[in-house]
Order: C-alpha cells, then structure tokens, then sequence
C-alpha cells in the first residue's frame, strides 16, 4: 500500500478575501486619478534601456530595483505581506538573438499554503496595448499608470491574480512580454516569444528566489495571457527542460489567430488587430508591402497609432473599430490577408495545439465570448487531448450579455473561471500540492 499525496483544503473564503480587497483598492486607485485628472509621474526610463551587451544565457537577471505594491492587501497586523521587485531579464526573440524583458517580482511574507517548498507561479498578462508605457512592471507600484502627453492609461490588470497567490504565500512573477516597455515593439500573440517570456520570467524568479530549478513552478494566464501560457506550456519541454512545471492555466486563450482576429474585428478592443499586425511586421519584414497594399494612408495612420497604445487608449479613441474601413477594396484587413500566402503563412505558425504539453493543463472558455471564441479554445484542449497531453476542459456558460463590448462576457469568465471554487486557483493548488490527475482528458 503507497501513500498518496495529501490533498491540502484552502477555504475559498480567503481566496474571496484577498481577490476583493486588492479590487477594492484598485477601484480606489481609479476614482483618485478620475478625479484628480492627473497624469501619474514617468518612471525612470533608463530600468527599461537594456546594456548594451546581453548575456546570451535566457532567464538571467540583469537588474532589479525595489518597489512598493500599491494594489497589495495588507496582513492582520497592519503589515505589507510582500516586497516587490521590478525586474530585467533576458530572453530569446523567435530567431534565438537575445532580448531584454522586464516584469515584477513578489515575495510574499505569508508562509506557502500547500505542501513542500514556496512554488514559483508566473503570470501572463491579458492585453495591456503595445506603447512602452503599458508595461504591467509600470502600474504595479501605484495600481495606474498614466501619461500626459500624448493621454494614455493603463492600469495594473493583474493585481487581483498576483494578490490571490501571494495571499497563498507563493512568489509571483508577471512579466511585461517582449518589446513592452524595453526597446522595439511588443510582438503582440507572438506565440514562440511569449513561450519565451514566460519561462524565462520563471528563471528568473527562481533565481530570485533562491530555489533554482528544482522549484515548483506554475503557469497563470487568460486571454492573451491565456495564449502565452499554453504557448509555454507547450514549449516547455524543448526550451526549459530543467523547469519543474506542475501545471498551467490557459484561461480564455488566443490559440488561433484567424479565428480571434475575425472575432474582434468591430469589437470594443478591435484596435488590438493592429496590435498583432505590427508585432509581425516586425519580425516578417516582407509582410509590410503586404499590409501597405492592402491598407489606405488612413489605415496605415491608425495602425501607426495603435502600435503606441495601450488598451485603454483604444477603447477611448478606436472603440468598435472595423478594418474594412481602411483597406482599399473595403474587404476585412483579414480577407485580405487571407489572401497572400506570406501572410497567412504567419497566422497559421501561432496556432496552438500542435504540440503537446508536458505537464498538466486546465483550459476555461465561455460559450458566449465576444472576444476570444468558444471554439479555438475547445479545439486546443481537443488537439492537446490528441496528442496525449493531461488536459481539463471547462465551459463557462454566462449568457450573452452586450456581445461586442468585452466587459462582461470576456473578462466574467476571467474571474468566474480563476476563482470560484473548483476553478483555476483550485486546479493549480492541486498540482502544486501533488493531488494525483486521472489519465486522459476532461473535457466538460
């Protein structure tokens, strides 16, 4: 008779507790700069100007600087329960070159909630936009980061999630992607440089931490976020070997680009097409006669624009916007890229599913979201199953409620799915806590 491993209960009010209070304060930090209408102060530039050599050596530490957490709850006894870093390390770009990435490091001061040593969990952030002033690291220490000239907002979208699991007594690491905040653009849905980006963020909090390698790490992601970490999940294998991955949330993930383009294509966030249009320009130079011939001069002016927003900015200036606006044959910016090979030879290398994951992963989507569809997500955790990867499927039905506008059928199903009992939060406590899974795949 073997001993199984024990199955350590967190009452989900704590859970409940941690994520409201962090809310509360971020809420806070929305009505105080509403109401003052005060751009925040910039930050020292120069964290975010790499040296001008990098190691070639992917998750190694090239600076940090202490920070103080804004969106944080505090302990019983009036005390901060966690210190906080901002963070350059490096990573690859998809041709293998070095890079430099930042993010923010959270030790916590709680003691870890689960069995054996202080997991490393790494978060993917959801869309934050694609101008160096929507790094996440930029909002950490004050819950909202803002500029003045030109006007744009971009608040900490993860302090909910970081605060849940430092709450747990895990370390944290949200990492900013390749190209936010550091020089060159952000490769917006970039699949292999934000696998990169998110495991090399868990190197590097290791590092930090102390635990190397042989630390329990988990993947926390949705939306964008939940793309880069199934991107990871199953990059992981060939790029990290030595990581001890337990598992990852893929929440609402952008596992096929043709289809999610469609989708938000006259959505609130529609601006966010620019987003992956510029990131692959960036790295497929010859797409750009590609776009050029397809777009007006007032096309090409808005994707100018867009690739210096963040997603706030979008929603206020290019709400709903539709691209059969600003192509020359009033066709679909992705009609029309459907239509030349290099383009679409693009889109169809971010797909996910092609590969398996090494370790196991829980995938949540919403029947009715109007943002990132039902059905890639599904199809992703069908293709993993496929491929005999441990995969758990579950489906989110909120009804439909204002299709178009993101709010509440994209970001319910982020909250709903992340921390209701048996939702993400569990699922990933399981597997840092060795609760064995059953073989195969759940699919509900």
């Amino acid at each position: 008779m073997t001993n199984s491993p024990r199955r350590v209960h967190v009452p989900f009010r704590h859970l409940t507790k941690s994520a409201a209070a962090a809310l509360i304060v971020c809420a806070t930090a929305v009505s105080v700069l509403a109401g003052s209408g005060t751009a925040l102060a910039e930050q020292d530039a120069d964290f975010y100007s790499p040296p001008a050599r990098l190691t070639s050596t992917p998750g190694a530490i090239l600076r940090t600087e202490a920070m103080p957490l804004f969106a944080s709850a505090p302990g019983g006894d009036g005390s901060w329960p966690a210190a906080a870093q901002r963070v350059m390390y490096t990573s690859r770009l998809q041709d293998g070159s070095p890079t430099a990435v930042t993010g923010t490091f959270v030790e916590g001061n709680h003691p870890w909630r689960g069995t054996g040593p202080r997991p490393t969990v790494v978060i993917a952030p959801g869309t934050a936009g694609q101008g160096d002033q929507c790094a996440m690291s930029r909002a950490f220490s004050t819950g909202m980061y803002a500029t003045a000239g030109p006007p744009s907002l971009s608040a900490n979208q993860e302090a909910v999630s970081a605060g849940v699991w430092t709450a747990l007594g895990a370390r944290v690491f949200v990492t900013d992607y390749i190209g936010l905040g550091t020089p060159g653009i952000h490769t917006y849905a970039n699949r292999v440089e934000q696998a990169h980006a998110v495991l090399d963020a868990a190197r590097a909090a290791n590092d930090l931490g102390g635990g190397g390698a042989s630390t329990p790490v988990a993947l926390w992601g949705y939306s964008q976020g939940g793309g880069a970490t199934g991107a990871a999940a199953e990059l992981a294998a060939s790029y990290a070997p030595e990581l001890n991955l337990k598992g990852t949330w893929a929440g609402g993930p952008t596992a096929d680009l043709e289809e999610v383009l469609a989708q938000i294509d006259g959505n609130l966030i529609g601006g966010a097409i620019g987003f992956a249009i510029n990131g692959f320009v960036a790295r497929n130079p010859e797409l750009d006669r590609t776009v050029h011939e397809r777009l007006t001069p007032a096309g090409l002016a808005v994707l100018g624009e867009l690739g210096t927003e963040c997603i706030a900015d979008v929603m206020a200036r290019q709400p709903f916007l539709r691209t059969n606006a600003y192509t020359r044959d009033g066709r679909s910016l992705l009609d029309n890229l459907r239509g030349a090979p290099e383009a679409i030879r693009v889109l169809r290398e971010q797909r996910l599913g092609t590969l398996a994951p090494s370790a196991p992963v829980l995938v949540t989507s919403g029947r009715n979201d109007d943002t990132v569809p039902y059905g890639q997500a599904r199809q992703l955790a069908v293709d993993w199953c496929d491929r005999g990867a441990a995969v758990t499927f579950r489906t989110n039905d909120l009804p439909p409620v204002a299709p178009g506008t993101t709010f509440v059928n994209h970001f319910g199903p982020e909250l709903i799915d992340g921390l209701r009992t048996n939702g993400a939060v569990s699922y990933i406590l399981d597997r840092l806590n060795g609760v064995p899974i059953g073989q195969g795949c759940e699919l509900t």
